[in-house]
């Protein structure tokens, strides 16, 4: 031990040394268990509820209009105006 620094003083390093670690496992505990793939982990595969359902449900596809695409793609348009 050092003979010019005192032992309450020597405590106190040790003591804060101690915290960091224990913060900086916390903070990688934290940051692992907030990854998308750990959170898609940990989703229940199936709702309970529905027996035979084998995970989410298919994403849903409506047919468009001509009228309708014509819209969409005017607000394409105009929002690709805005960002240039």
């Amino acid at each position: 031990m050092f003979q010019d620094v005192s032992i309450v003083q020597q405590a106190g390093v040790a003591v804060l040394a101690a915290a960091t670690v224990v913060w900086a496992v916390g903070l990688v505990r934290v940051l692992r268990r907030e990854r998308p793939d750990a959170v898609a982990r940990r989703q229940v595969p199936g709702l309970r509820a529905l027996p035979g359902q084998q995970g989410p449900p298919r994403a849903e596809a409506v047919e468009l209009t001509a009228d309708e695409r014509a819209a969409f793609a005017g607000l394409v348009r105009q929002f690709g105006r805005r960002r240039s």
